[in-house]
């Protein structure tokens, strides 16, 4: 009996985070940039990034390891980047334009993946849009008025406000422990990091820290009783940190699984900010577990 054979004219191109082409769709006056790849199935994951970052800042061994499995959407929100428009000064602004990139793409149904602020920003879209959003992930981030959250971190402000010999060894004290096995895991994730040579995203300009440090501040203010809203975000949840993270301590992350409806909780050992970047395999694996189980 003949194999069955793929006819010659047939051209399946299978992007990456290292090739995925740069698109942009309008919606609420913003042109947006971002990015689609991985397997097109099932509902579609949409990463928000941290302070000031990018998408070309997420790490591939992440990305494309989810991409496995589902379609990965990667997107820089207004101001950012390869956005247009202005950075807005509070999250519910950043959510409600993430709601609008969403909804331009023509999707019903996703899931939403936070990082740092971007887990502020998830929190915040998937209780605005409840119909939209039907799992979140939310990574070294925390809740409104949570532990240390009004301003930086007295550890956060020494790493920013630190020298360093190569720019991108910043990562290495915002997202890695100081301990050896944290540090060389640190520099495997700088070596990803670079992987994507051609049409990077531009860093972002000087506008965009004063803005999201504005917004940081006013979610991070005192409130009484500060963490009932989370009762609203009845979605499954899971809540992923490092051990000893001090860009956004670690406690708030209990605090999160504690005061959500559904939620569960994964701390990674010897771990700070970047814990998925630092456990790449096994964040995948948490993350694609979570998702499949609610398929």
């Amino acid at each position: 009996m003949n194999s069955p054979t793929v006819s010659e004219d047939v051209v399946v191109v299978r992007h990456t985070h290292q090739n995925a082409p740069t698109q942009y769709v309008e919606a609420n006056g913003i042109r947006f940039a971002y990015r689609r790849f991985g397997r097109p199935a099932g509902v579609p994951l949409v990463f928000n990034i941290h302070f000031t970052g990018t998408m070309d800042h997420w790490d591939p061994a992440v990305t494309d390891g989810l991409a496995a499995d589902r379609e990965v959407i990667l997107f820089n929100n207004a101001g950012i980047s390869s956005t247009s428009g202005a950075v807005p000064e509070s999250i519910e602004e950043m959510a409600a334009n993430a709601a609008a990139f969403i909804k331009a793409l023509g999707l019903t149904t996703v899931d939403v993946l936070g990082f740092s602020m971007g887990g502020l920003i998830a929190q915040t879209l998937a209780i605005a849009e409840p119909t939209l959003v039907r799992r979140v992930i939310l990574v070294g981030t925390g809740p409104r008025s949570g532990e240390a959250m009004s301003s930086l971190t007295p550890e956060a402000q020494d790493i920013f406000g630190a020298t360093y010999a190569q720019p991108d060894d910043l990562w290495l004290r915002v997202h890695f422990a100081p301990s050896a096995a944290s540090q060389a895991a640190g520099r495997r994730f700088l070596q990803r990091f670079r992987l994507r040579s051609e049409a990077r995203d531009p860093e972002a300009n000087d506008k965009v820290a004063p803005a999201q440090l504005a917004a940081l501040a006013k979610w991070g203010a005192p409130r009484v009783d500060p963490f009932d809203y989370l009762r609203a975000l009845k979605q499954p949840t899971l809540v992923v940190n490092g051990d000893h993270d001090v860009i956004i301590y670690s406690i708030n992350s209990w605090i999160l699984q504690q005061n959500l409806p559904n939620a569960q909780l994964i701390i990674y050992p010897d771990a700070n900010h970047g814990s998925l970047y630092q456990y790449p395999e096994r964040f995948v694996a948490h993350v694609s577990e979570f998702l499949a189980a609610h398929d």
